[in-house]
């Protein structure tokens, strides 16, 4: 019950017993009635004042309560002329300030956090309990490749992303290094936040390739160089021997045989030093020069090239152009080998499989991309993140080289790009101009 029913319920009984006593002591002296009478109103008068101290100072916490409960921060309690009260009253105000402050700056903190999220180099997906995936910044937008609407909802094994599904395989409170089918490398970290008490995984999406192939091309480059110097000056010296010897003994009777195995050892001598060359013209790629080209000329120049070659093995190729695709800025040198060298491993890998139809289909798109899309005998995802790794082949004679030329000339010119097989048995190099 209420304070004020109890205190109005006393001054009732109170009441009350001033009348019963008013009537007891009427019959009696004159002085005991006004006793009782007088103590009875001095006791009405006494609660009432009571009542003034006690209610006010309640009815101000009351107030206080409710602006706690209304999370009203900027609201005071004035006080009441009562030490205890206003002893409260000034602990309230100083936790209301304090209140204040805080929540002030958990926002300023937040608008922060916020804001370096968004624009933070780093990809970060942000999880609910239920593992699905509730915010993504920009980046992680662009590492994913799929908008947030696509993704939001999902857990990570059913976004439509090969990064994504890299990322469902991490362990909980684990780091790992992703290498994609697009020679692109990042460092993924699982983890997780606590926000009312509970824990929110995220993950976090660091890109690594520049770092990647910049160690990669200073340590294959250093390799190379050393072997390249080491077998051109021995070859050298070998082939010349070989060619005074060989020389000396042509003119001798009965030294064909032995001329002929000298010829054939200077003839390796060369063929040696023509493989370490094209391992050193990896290396001596040029910066690209680049200008404005229409990439379906292009596209229509390597199909013309490499018809030849495909016919020879039974391969059909054809080209599929959008007329919506306009210039892009390349090096028509650089990037003409390296589209002929994706369809030269399309035809190769049609080779290998073994059938008896094998098509090619070069395909650009607007705004600017072109692809290369082939039926051969396909890529499996044990191979796909070794690819565009130096010295890395399927082929039982490869070199490893190819597809780190084509990296490398894809990058200078700003590319994105991704080799994989897909669902419908279709492997498909996609290459898009920023």
């Amino acid at each position: 019950m209420r304070i004020k029913f109890l205190f109005n319920l006393l001054v009732l009984l109170l009441i009350g017993l001033g009348v019963y006593l008013g009537l007891f002591f009427r019959d009696v002296q004159k002085l005991y009635w006004y006793i009782a009478e007088g103590g009875v109103v001095l006791i009405l008068i006494y609660l009432w004042v009571f009542y003034r101290k006690i209610v006010k100072p309640l009815r101000t916490i009351g107030n206080g309560m409710e602006l706690l409960r209304e999370q009203d921060f900027s609201s005071r309690l004035s006080p009441v002329g009562q030490y205890e009260a206003d002893h409260i009253v000034n602990i309230f105000n100083r936790m209301m300030d304090q209140l204040k402050n805080e929540r002030l700056r958990m926002r300023e903190q937040n608008y922060f956090l916020d804001l370096l999220i968004q624009a933070s180099p780093m990809g970060v997906v942000i999880l609910t309990l239920n593992e699905e995936v509730s915010q993504m910044n920009p980046m992680a937008v662009k590492m994913l490749g799929i908008p947030l609407s696509e993704a939001c909802g999902r857990k990570m094994d059913q976004v439509d992303s090969r990064l994504a599904a890299e990322l469902a395989r991490i362990p909980y409170e684990q780091t790992e290094v992703v290498r994609l089918n697009d020679a692109n490398v990042y460092k993924c970290t699982h983890s997780y936040f606590i926000d009312c008490g509970f824990k929110h995984p995220f993950y976090l999406i660091e890109r690594m390739t520049d770092e990647v192939m910049r160690a990669e091309k200073k340590a294959y480059e250093k390799v190379i160089r050393m072997i390249a110097h080491e077998v051109n000056n021995s070859t050298a010296g070998i082939t010349s021997t070989l060619d005074t010897v060989g020389q000396a003994l042509s003119a001798e009777d009965g030294m064909e045989d032995l001329c002929e195995v000298m010829r054939v050892c200077v003839e390796r001598c060369y063929s040696m030093s023509r493989f370490i060359t094209r391992f050193a013209d990896v290396v001596k790629i040029p910066e690209p020069t680049l200008v404005p080209l229409s990439l379906n000329e292009m596209a229509a120049t390597c199909k013309r090239f490499m018809e030849g070659m495909c016919a020879d093995a039974g391969i059909t190729l054809r080209l599929e152009c959008d007329e919506q695709v306009g210039e892009v800025k390349m090096d028509a040198s650089l990037f003409e080998q390296a589209l002929v060298n994706i369809i030269k491993n399309a035809a190769e890998s049609i080779s290998a499989s073994g059938k008896g139809k094998g098509e090619i289909w070069v395909r650009t798109f607007a705004p600017a991309s072109v692809e290369v899309v082939d039926n051969g005998v396909g890529i499996s995802r044990e191979v796909e993140s070794k690819l565009f790794t130096p010295f890395f082949s399927t082929k039982p004679n490869g070199q490893g080289i190819g597809l780190v030329f084509i990296r490398e000339v894809l990058s200078k010119h700003g590319c994105t790009f991704s080799l994989r097989t897909y669902e419908d048995g279709l492997t498909r190099f996609r290459i898009a101009f920023k």
